[in-house]
């Protein structure tokens, strides 16, 4: 479907510009059939050097004000209707052609010192026009361009993302026999220990989902929650009953699918940036709502500062934006801070 859009595209673009070739090529003899040529040779203003500086100034000026009205200005009003564009598109291109078509009248006079004729100031409203449409249809076709540069622009940065995913994966890849053999000796260790046994049963876990969640894009909520589960038992054997975790999702959505760790990261984003203490422990609420994921929590910020790199929610949104082809929602409202995960 994709191509055949771009091949139709491809052929009103020829066709349109096929078209103005052609009515360009006739229009001399347009003009010599309803008599026109002899009628503007004898009624033409005298040809002098500021006759032409005017002229060609004038036209250079028409030239790129519509280039950039069709190729860069239209990114203002591009998230509009069609229908609405072409209205906008019209009514700027119509007023563009009077007011140069004034501009040029006006400093014709001045500058020239020759006042231009009814039939001078008809013939170039018609050239200006014919201007603006050659020019129009010039920009849609360089648009066009921009478009298609800007896709293998997207295209070479994920085929780089790919290729540094890979690479990063086979760096995690290394020897993780090493740390679950660490963890195994651990655990004979302190055997009697049935807290420290589940935690590092936890641990163990967590680590072998993160490395699997490497070699898949998306995975089941119903998986995502299971490893939040084990990541919240690491967080309480820590912080014990000052902080609440509080899940409520639908059973239907527990086959929808998400990147992994996504949950996880709001989770520890929370945890890392409010205050966690006996006078105000900390609350977080996961639900789904809506054909959403929200978690939030109230806003109490530590009064120590806190290492960041500020990359968490930007990569979790670059991460939805490329394989859901959504966005992330991001409220901070009324002392409550909620971030929205697009399921379907």
């Amino acid at each position: 479907m994709y191509r055949s859009l771009k091949k139709e595209i491809s052929n009103s673009i020829i066709l349109k510009i096929s078209a103005i070739i052609s009515g360009l090529i006739s229009i001399p003899r347009i003009l010599t059939l309803f008599d026109i040529t002899e009628k503007i040779t004898d009624s033409y203003t005298d040809v002098n050097i500021n006759d032409i500086i005017v002229r060609f100034i004038s036209l250079f000026l028409l030239c790129i004000l519509s280039f950039y009205l069709n190729t860069r200005w239209k990114i203002i009003y591009s998230h509009y209707s069609i229908s609405y564009r072409n209205g906008i598109t019209f009514l700027l291109n119509s007023f563009l052609l009077l007011a140069m078509v004034q501009l040029f009248v006006i400093s014709y006079n001045n500058i020239v010192g020759q006042k231009l004729t009814e039939s001078e100031i008809g013939l170039t409203y018609f050239v200006y026009f014919v201007i603006l449409i050659i020019t129009f249809f010039i920009s849609r076709v360089l648009r066009y361009q921009i478009i298609h540069q800007q896709d293998l622009l997207e295209k070479q940065q994920l085929k780089q993302q790919s290729l540094e995913s890979e690479l990063s994966a086979l760096k995690n890849q290394i020897n993780p026999h090493f740390l679950f053999n660490s963890l195994n000796t651990l655990k004979s260790i302190v055997q009697e220990n049935e807290q420290a046994d589940t935690f590092i049963n936890k641990l163990s876990y967590m680590y072998r989902y993160i490395l699997q969640s490497g070699i898949s894009d998306l995975v089941t909520i119903e998986e995502e929650l299971k490893f939040l589960n084990s990541y919240i038992h690491l967080l309480q054997t820590r912080y014990r009953n000052r902080l609440e975790i509080y899940i409520n999702i639908e059973d239907n959505y527990l086959n929808k699918k998400i990147p992994p760790l996504s949950i996880q990261l709001l989770v520890e984003n929370a945890v890392k940036h409010n205050e966690i203490s006996e006078q105000h422990p900390l609350h977080i609420y996961v639900f789904s709502k809506e054909e959403k994921i929200q978690v939030e929590n109230k806003i109490r910020p530590r009064k120590e500062l806190v290492e960041s790199t500020g990359n968490g929610l930007i990569n979790i949104n670059k991460r939805f934006q490329l394989l859901k082809n959504k966005s992330i929602s991001i409220q901070s409202k009324d002392e409550m801070f909620s971030v929205k995960l697009p399921i379907n």
